[in-house]
């Protein structure tokens, strides 16, 4: 009878394994999840390399690699001006839109009025209002204010944005009341606060939607595609489309232009891989 119990209360030898074979199939389901991920970029690069007579071959390397894409890409397309007048319109949009958005939030947070929460729920409201919808009234207004064709009117529609000011309000609204009370009998004013008390202590949402704000303008299309009329005041993403013809696609050229176009995110991701994943965790979308 004491035998019986005590083997009773072993503990199973089945649970550990159990554990290690779960274990082992997450971490398949990863590692496959990750392949599936990687493998357009890596087919991507490979296709930029191979010479025109391999462009549809299905070997996972050319036999003889060659840079003549490349070579294409850089001779027939102001592809080095595009990626800078992208790497230009996508620093200023995260620029206008974290100070545009500072001040709104700052201003909600801050100065409490009747209309408050009508304003903050009209904001909200303009974030469900897809871009598309306004990009013939802000054509107009572009037009009559000379922008066309101009890196200027590629960033001025962006440079509010209502995602911008919520994700700032929310961040700022846990913001202590009592350096701010305190700053304000000291005789500080607001704009003194906001950039010199408030500002330096909202590092992380700071962060987060510069990250999120320089890649949405970086991928930006339909915008530019209204807007832009000579390649060399276009961005990258009309680059691209610039291989894609009625008479065929040039898939060796395209690939290299959108290996480029992919270098700059690549990298930014690969330097700052902790705060691109936490800044699209926070965010909550995209």
């Amino acid at each position: 009878m004491t035998t019986d119990r005590l083997d009773d209360h072993r503990p199973s030898r089945s649970a550990p394994s159990r554990g290690l074979v779960r274990k082992l199939g997450v971490h398949a389901i990863m590692v496959l999840l990750s392949f599936v991920s990687i493998f357009p970029i890596y087919w991507m690069i490979v296709t930029s390399l191979r010479p025109e007579n391999e462009i549809f071959s299905t070997a996972l390397w050319p036999s003889r690699p060659t840079f003549d894409n490349y070579l294409f890409v850089l001779t027939r397309v102001p592809m080095l001006q595009m990626l800078f007048n992208t790497a230009i319109v996508a620093a200023a949009t995260a620029l206008l839109q974290v100070v545009t958005g500072m001040f709104a939030a700052y201003a909600l947070v801050r100065w409490r009025m009747r209309l408050s929460s009508v304003v903050h729920g009209l904001i909200a409201l303009s974030w469900l209002v897809p871009f598309q919808v306004t990009m013939i009234p802000n054509y107009v207004l572009a037009s009559r204010l000379g922008l066309l064709d101009t890196l200027t009117g590629l960033v001025v529609p962006n440079a509010a944005h209502a995602f911008a000011i919520l994700l700032l309000y929310h961040a700022m609204r846990a913001f202590p009341t009592e350096v701010l009370e305190a700053a304000r009998m000291d005789g500080a004013r607001s704009l003194r606060i906001l950039w010199q008390i408030v500002t330096p202590n909202m590092g992380a949402p700071i962060a987060s939607l510069s990250i999120i704000a320089f890649i949405s303008a970086w991928n930006e299309y339909f915008w530019p595609l209204l807007l832009s009329r000579k390649p060399e005041n276009s961005v990258v993403q009309i680059g691209l489309q610039m291989f894609m013809t009625q008479e065929g696609n040039l898939w060796g050229p395209l690939m290299a232009a959108a290996a480029l176009a992919s270098l700059p995110i690549l990298l930014i991701y690969l330097v700052l891989q902790r705060h691109v994943i936490e800044s699209f965790m926070k965010s909550g979308i995209r």
